[in-house]
C-alpha cells in the first residue's frame, strides 16, 4: 500500500540523515570523527529528496482523483435523494466531489470541512459503496478519508476548540477550490464549484456563498462570504504561518467558470 511505501521512505530518509550525522562524529580514524561538510551534504540531498517525494504523492493524488471512474450507480442514488437535479447537475456535483478530495489531498493530512450539502450526499453515498470507496481512498490518499457531515462557517468563537477546527478546515476547503479553479482566493471573482451549488441547484436546506462580503450589505442572513476566511497563504495548511508544506497544486481550471475536477466516469 502507498502508505507504507511513504512510511519506509520517509524512515529511510531519517536514517540516512542520522547515519550521515553519526559518522560526521564518531566514524573518522581513532574516533576523531568523519566529514562535517560531507553530512551537510547529505542532509541537504536527502531533504530534496523528501520535498521531491512529498510533491509526487500530491501530483499523484490529484492524478487519481481526476481520473478514477466512480460508480454510475452513485448519481442514481443521488437523483433519488435529491429527484430536481438532471444529469448535467449529477456530473455537477460528481466534480464538486472531486474538488473537495483533490483539496484534502493537497491539505496534508489536515482536516478539510465539508461546505455543501448536495455534494456531501454524494460523498455519502460513495462511502456506502465500502469496497470501491476504500480502493479509492487507498489509491488517492493511501489512508481511509473518513466522512464529517457538511457544515456552513460558524460563529466566530475562538474559546470554542470545535468551531475553531471546522473554520480552519472550511478556510483549506475554500482555498484549495479556489486554486483548482485559478480564483484569488483573498479576492475572489466568483464561488469555485464546491461552494456555489447548494445555492446553484436550490438545495434544500443547502449553505449560501457569495464571494465577497460586501455584496451581502449589513442584512446577511444565512448567507456566507468567501472572503471572511480572509485566506493568505496560510489557508493552504490552515496553520497561522506559512503555507502549504511543499508549494505544489494540482492545477485547474482558468478562472472563467465551471469546476475544474473534471474528469473519469462521465
Amino acid at each position: 500500500m502507498r502508505l507504507s511505501m511513504t512510511t519506509l521512505v520517509r524512515a529511510l530518509i531519517a536514517a540516512g540523515i542520522v547515519a550521515a550525522w553519526l559518522a560526521a562524529f564518531f566514524g573518522g580514524r581513532g574516533g576523531r570523527g568523519g566529514s562535517v561538510p560531507l553530512a551537510m551534504l547529505t542532509t541537504f540531498l536527502l531533504i530534496v529528496v523528501a520535498v521531491a517525494h512529498a510533491r509526487w504523492l500530491k501530483a499523484n493524488a490529484c492524478r487519481v482523483i481526476r481520473a478514477h471512474p466512480f460508480p454510475s450507480f452513485l448519481r442514481d442514488k443521488l437523483r433519488a435523494a435529491h429527484p430536481q437535479l438532471d444529469d448535467a447537475a449529477a456530473r455537477d456535483v460528481e466534480r464538486a466531489l472531486r474538488q473537495f478530495f483533490i483539496a484534502s489531498a493537497q491539505a496534508g493530512g489536515r482536516f478539510v470541512a465539508m461546505p455543501s450539502k448536495v455534494v456531501d450526499s454524494l460523498w455519502h453515498e460513495y462511502i456506502l459503496y465500502t469496497r470501491g470507496y476504500e480502493a479509492f481512498c487507498q489509491k488517492a490518499f493511501g489512508r481511509m478519508l473518513h466522512h464529517t457531515p457538511a457544515e456552513a462557517l460558524p460563529p466566530g468563537d475562538k474559546n470554542n476548540s470545535r468551531q475553531t477546527q471546522q473554520f480552519a478546515g472550511l478556510r483549506r476547503a475554500w482555498y484549495w477550490s479556489c486554486k483548482d479553479e485559478a480564483i484569488d482566493p483573498r479576492k475572489p471573482s466568483r464561488l469555485p464549484l464546491l461552494f456555489a451549488l447548494d445555492t446553484t441547484l436550490a438545495i434544500a436546506g443547502g449553505y449560501a456563498y457569495v464571494p465577497d462580503c460586501r455584496l451581502l450589505g449589513t442584512d446577511r442572513g444565512s448567507t456566507h462570504c468567501g472572503t471572511s476566511f480572509g485566506c493568505g497563504s496560510s489557508c493552504g495548511s490552515g496553520d497561522s504561518g506559512g503555507g502549504s508544506s511543499d508549494g505544489s497544486s494540482c492545477g485547474g481550471g482558468g478562472d472563467g467558470g465551471g469546476g475544474g475536477c473534471g474528469g473519469g466516469g462521465d
